[in-house]
C-alpha cells in the first residue's frame, strides 16, 4: 500500500459504517419530531452545539490537547478542521433543515444517496489511492439505483410551495457539502479524532448558535418530545457520528464513508413505519437487495482480499 492511502475497510470500519447508517437514519425522525418546537435554524444550531459541548468535555477528561494556532500542528491542522466544521455540520443542517420545510421528504432523502456519486470525482482527483474505476463507479451507481427505487416514483413530485425550486437546490447543496466535508476530513494531517471533531463543531457552533438566537430567538414552551428529539440529535448523529466518521474516513477513505449514504434512506423508512406511522412501501425489499448488490460491487477487492484490520498508524 502506498504512503497516504487509506489502509483498507476492514470488519470494523463496516461496522462503523452500519452504525453511522442506523444513526443518521433516526436523524430524520429526530428533526421531524424537533421541528414541532423549534425552527429548522434552532435544530440545526442546538444539536451541534451540544455535540460540541459533549466532544469538549471528553477532550478534558481524557486530557487530550486541541490544535492551536501557536503551534504547527495546530495550524496545519485548524483549516481543515474549519472547513469539517462548515461543510459536515453547520451548512448542510440548516440547508436540509429549511428545505425540508417546503419539497417532499422522498426527495431530500435521495439527495443524500447522491453523495457517494459526488464524492467519487472528489476522492479521485484529491485524495491518494481512491482513485475511480469502472468496478466502483458501477456498484455506487446500482446502489443509487436502489435508492431511487426504494424512494419510488413520488420522489420528484411537486409538492406545490411557492419555495419548492430554491428548496431542491438546497438540499442538493447539502449533498454537496456532505462530500467537500469528507474530503477536507480525509486530507487533514494526523491529528486526534476527538479533538478535530470537537474543534469542526465548535467552529460550527460559533457561526449557527448566534445566527439561530437572532432570528428564531429561544423557544418559550418546546414541549419535552421536541427537546428529547434535539437531545438524541446532539449526542447521536451529531457527537458520537462525528467520531466515527473522522475514524472511518482516516482509515478506510471518504469513498468507504459515503457507503453509508445508500443506508440512510433504508433506516429512515423502517423508523418513519415502525414510531411514526408511516406506511412502509411494497418496494422495500426489492430496493434493499439491489443496494447491497451495490454495495457488494463497489467494494469487490475487499472481499476478494477477506476483512483485514486497517494497518497501524490508521486513525
Amino acid at each position: 500500500m502506498k504512503a497516504g492511502e487509506p489502509a483498507g475497510p476492514g470488519l470494523v470500519n463496516w461496522a462503523l459504517i452500519s452504525c453511522l447508517g442506523l444513526l443518521w437514519g433516526a436523524s430524520f425522525m429526530g428533526v421531524t419530531l424537533a421541528l414541532d418546537g423549534f425552527g429548522p435554524l434552532s435544530v440545526a444550531a442546538y444539536r451541534i452545539a451540544l455535540a460540541a459541548v459533549v466532544l469538549l468535555a471528553v477532550t478534558r477528561v481524557m486530557g487530550i490537547a486541541l490544535p492551536m494556532p501557536a503551534t504547527a500542528e495546530g495550524r496545519a491542522v485548524l483549516p481543515f478542521a474549519i472547513g469539517m466544521g462548515l461543510f459536515s455540520n453547520a451548512f448542510p443542517f440548516f440547508l436540509l433543515s429549511w428545505g425540508q420545510q417546503h419539497v417532499a421528504s422522498g426527495f431530500a432523502g435521495i439527495t443524500m444517496s447522491a453523495i457517494p456519486l459526488l464524492v467519487l470525482p472528489l476522492a479521485h482527483l484529491f485524495v491518494p489511492g481512491e482513485q475511480l474505476t469502472a468496478r466502483k463507479g458501477l456498484g455506487f451507481a446500482i446502489g443509487f439505483v436502489g435508492v431511487v427505487i426504494l424512494i419510488g416514483p413520488g420522489a420528484f413530485r411537486s409538492a406545490g410551495g411557492d419555495l419548492e425550486g430554491l428548496a431542491r437546490l438546497a438540499c442538493l447543496a447539502a449533498a454537496a457539502c456532505y462530500a467537500i466535508g469528507a474530503i477536507l476530513t480525509r486530507r487533514c494531517p494526523p491529528v486526534h479524532p476527538i479533538a478535530f471533531g470537537a474543534v469542526a463543531l465548535s467552529v460550527a457552533t460559533a457561526l449557527l448558535l448566534p445566527v439561530a438566537l437572532w432570528r428564531e430567538g429561544l423557544a418559550t414552551a418546546p414541549g419535552t418530545v421536541p427537546l428529547l428529539a434535539i437531545l438524541y440529535l446532539g449526542l447521536g448523529p451529531t457527537a458520537l457520528a462525528t467520531l466515527i466518521l473522522v475514524r472511518v474516513i482516516r482509515s478506510a477513505g471518504p469513498s468507504f464513508l459515503s457507503l453509508t449514504n445508500y443506508k440512510v434512506p433504508v433506516w429512515s423508512v423502517i423508523f418513519g413505519a415502525v414510531f411514526l406511522g408511516e406506511r412502509l412501501p411494497p418496494q422495500f425489499l426489492a430496493a434493499l437487495a439491489v443496494i447491497l448488490a451495490g454495495l457488494a460491487i463497489s467494494q469487490l477487492r475487499m472481499w476478494k482480499r477477506g476483512f483485514r484490520a486497517p494497518a497501524p498508524g490508521g486513525r
